[in-house]
This record gives C-alpha cells, structure tokens and sequence, in this order.
C-alpha cells in the first residue's frame, strides 16, 4: 500500500490497483510518481512475472485531477513540460515493461486512464463503462498519450476520438480495439484469471521479445518513445499556457462552458 497505490502479489500476479476511489482515482503528481515506481520495480522483481493493473471503486481512472489541472494552470511553459514529461515516462515505462500486462478496467476511464489501457498487452473491461478523451473540450490535445492510444486503436478512429472528444461505450471501445475483450462486472476477476492462465504458458525470454517484437514492428521503441515524449510534451505545455489553453482549464475548473462555444 502507498498513499495512491494498493498493491498485491499472489503466485507471481502482481496486481497494481489505483486507490484514491474519492476523486474517481484521478492523476496527480504523487499517483504518477508512485505508479512509476511500482511499475519500474515490477519490472525488476524476478519472483513476479505479470503485471495487473486496475482501480479501486466503481472507476478505472477519471484522468487528471482538478486540484493538479489547477495548479499546472498556473504554471509556467518549462514546469508545464516538466509536468508532461513525468507523465510521459510512467506510460513508457508500463508499455515497455517486459512482462505481460493486463488493463483490468473494473469502470469507466478517461483521458489518462485511457493511456494506462492502450499500454497494457491484455485489456479487459466491463460493460457499463464509458471512456472520452475529451482534452479538445480544454483547449488541448492527448499529446503524452497519443502514441499509444494511436497504436492501439489505429489513426483512423484516433483522429476521430482526438477532435471530437466525444464519449462512447464499452461496445464501441471493443469495437476499435481499446478493449480485447468485454465482460459483465461479475465476470471480470474469473475473465483476468482466464488471460492470465494462458499467459502463463508462455516463457518468461520469449514472451519479453515477442512484446518488443511487436511493438518494433509498429515502430514504436523505447528510443522512439522517448524521442515522441519531448516533441509531446513540448505540445502539451505551449498549449497549456495559450490562450485557448487558459480559457479551456479556466472553464473546466470553474464548471462552465468555454467561451468559443457558440452562445457564450
């Protein structure tokens, strides 16, 4: 347990469970550093050999947090990217991990939460769910994110999620791909443990190059990720502090919509 993480190890399986459930297990700078962390080390750990990833509560992960949306608000450009940086490298870190990972989605994820499930080998999710990227509602763009949602779901629908920030369904995320599989939420742990049972079959050298052997072949590498992150993260804080950039968070924040929307 840390104060944003629960964590739990049973027969190799680890299990990495977001748990700040009050605020719909949202992003702030502790849980991005504290996950970092986690993921890094599992990595590391030989007696563990997959990697689980869920939520705590009835959510997956709501994206970025408010009180951290404000206080990047008010930031410079360089912290702002310094920001998105820290960002950048917990998704790197999870989709380069050379173990099996499986995106338990126990609900409904948004924004960031939705980068956590396009870096996950397996992702499982239940019906009910909903998911957006719905940054172009802020005046901004899934910058850190994009490599992999775009690997996962493919330019065509991302270009459409990424301008429309429109919310869909569960149905919809198996249909492009987010999700590989769709279960009732009664069904997800026996669905897990079902992925997990096949993936255990496999050896632990071959499964680790196969992974980077699928990922080289859609040419992303660690080397390229980290090459996208500075470009991305240099996006993301230039649009941060824009005016557009402003008035979007400004508006979010103050629960009202933003004035390029006709009428306001």
């Amino acid at each position: 347990m840390t104060a944003s993480l629960l964590v739990t190890d049973n027969n190799g399986i680890r299990e990495i469970s977001l748990n700040r459930p009050s605020v719909h297990n949202a992003f702030d700078d502790r849980l991005i550093a504290e996950l970092t962390s986690a993921i890094a080390e599992t990595g590391e750990d030989d007696s563990i050999w997959a990697l689980v990833l869920s939520g705590q509560g009835s959510t997956f992960s709501a994206g970025a947090d408010a009180n951290w949306m404000r206080a990047m608000a008010g930031a410079s450009e360089s912290a702002n990217r310094e920001d998105s940086l820290r960002l950048a490298r917990l998704m790197r870190t999870l989709n380069f991990l050379p173990k099996p990972t499986i995106a338990k989605v126990n609900g409904s994820a948004y924004g960031g939460g939705i980068g956590l499930i396009a870096c996950c080998d397996v992702a499982i999710g239940v019906e009910g769910a909903k998911f957006s990227l719905s940054e172009a509602k802020l005046g901004l763009v899934p910058a850190v994110i994009s490599p992999y949602v775009v690997a996962a779901v493919g330019p065509r629908h991302a270009r459409k999620l990424f301008i429309s920030a429109e919310v869909f369904d569960a149905e919809e995320a198996l249909r492009i791909n987010l999700l590989h599989q769709l279960v009732a939420p009664s069904q997800l742990t026996d669905a897990v443990s079902r992925s997990l049972h096949f993936l255990s079959k496999g050896g632990a050298h071959a499964q680790a190059e196969a992974k980077a052997l699928a990922l080289r072949i859609a040419g992303l590498t660690r080397e390229s990720a980290e090459r996208l992150d500075q470009e991305n993260a240099a996006l993301i804080a230039r649009l941060r502090v824009s005016d557009e950039g402003q008035e979007g968070l400004s508006a979010f924040l103050d629960k009202r919509p933003p004035r390029w929307i006709s009428g306001n």
